[in-house]
């Protein structure tokens, strides 16, 4: 019988706990492929499940990572065969089917990516669910005809995994860019990536009554939601386009109809889970090419699959930043 090394989150009477196990790969579900995990990643959804919440993952125990590259191992379907190197994310990774953060996840073939030439394992993971999330926004304002011309972009959250990520591609996309943080450390940081300013998350909100707000923005990638959101719609300039991609704000949006009806403002709803294989792929491959940074070591701390726990607890407590890539291979 297989062995692999997981992350196993378990519900006990004093709560939920996260411990280091050995597993069968029997335990795995019955599905096509088999992948043996190198490298994965963490995101906020994966520290979610790992503190036991039922919104994201509904059965305990569990082994959380919606992310995971690897190689193919076994596989029933004809796309695949063993050897070949592999990406999975989003779909069910890691909410309810056993996640990267194991050596081995047995998934759906429809779930996987080949790995993009000019990419590593390693490199597809830095990116994770954040990078190609923040990919899809770009991709989106650029599909609703944004161009740089049009005028500066609002990131939200920009020292965060997708955040971060969304600065440099737009930055590299030749946009000029403001970063808006709640870390006035981390503007140097910021700069680095592309950010042609940075400004309080505070300085978006204004007078949150009105239906309207200076206009300021072309575009906005907002990864937050909540007030800050109804602030970037607000202040857009006419024929403003939004791309919403996060929630950590709030989910509640108070917003009159005003700024879509009277200014022509977009509001993007971002999906990466569920997104289709022909613009995933396309997605990937721009990551992989185009809109790769010169500096995408920077974007990111290795860590290992036994730092996990403690990581995950910095990003519960909002103290982490960046992305944070996982080396599974190695506790």
């Amino acid at each position: 019988m297989q062995k692999f090394t997981a992350l196993v989150v378990r519900e006990t009477e004093s709560g939920f706990v996260r411990e280091i196990m050995d597993l069968d790969a029997s335990s795995l579900p019955d599905n096509d492929v088999l992948v043996r995990v190198e490298w994965s990643s963490l995101n906020y959804k994966d520290a979610l499940s790992a503190s036991g919440n039922r919104g994201v993952t509904r059965r305990y125990p569990h082994t959380p990572g919606i992310d995971a590259a690897g190689v193919v191992m076994e596989s029933r379907d004809r796309r695949f065969q063993p050897g070949d190197e592999v990406i999975v994310s989003c779909h069910d990774l890691g909410m309810n089917t056993p996640g990267g953060f194991g050596r081995m996840i047995r998934v759906p073939g429809d779930w996987i990516v080949r790995l993009p030439d000019g990419l590593s394992l390693r490199e597809s993971m830095i990116y994770g669910t954040g990078g190609f999330t923040a990919a899809h926004c770009v991709f989106r304002l650029l599909e609703l005809g944004l161009n740089p011309e049009a005028g500066p972009v609002l990131v939200t959250g920009a020292t965060g995994g997708v955040g971060s990520f969304a600065v440099a591609i737009l930055a590299r996309t030749g946009f000029k860019v403001t970063a808006a943080s709640g870390k006035p450390e981390s503007e140097s940081f910021l700069k680095k990536l592309g950010a042609a300013e940075v400004i309080s998350r505070e300085n978006i909100k204004d007078r949150p009554n009105r239906a309207f707000l200076k206009p300021r923005w072309a575009g906005v990638v907002d990864t937050v939601g909540g007030e800050y959101l109804a602030a970037a719609v607000k202040s857009c300039r006419y024929n403003g386009v939004v791309a919403c991609c996060g929630n950590a704000a709030g989910a509640e949006l108070s917003l009159t109809v005003y700024p879509f009806i009277l200014k022509g403002v977009t509001l993007a709803g971002i999906d990466s889970a569920e997104c289709a294989m022909e613009r995933r792929l396309a997605i990937w491959k721009k990551l992989a090419d185009h809109w790769r940074p010169e500096n995408l070591e920077d974007f990111a701390t290795e860590i290992s699959l036994g730092e996990l726990p403690e990581t995950i607890d910095l990003m519960l407590a909002g103290k982490t930043r960046g992305r944070y890539v996982v080396r599974v291979g190695d506790r």
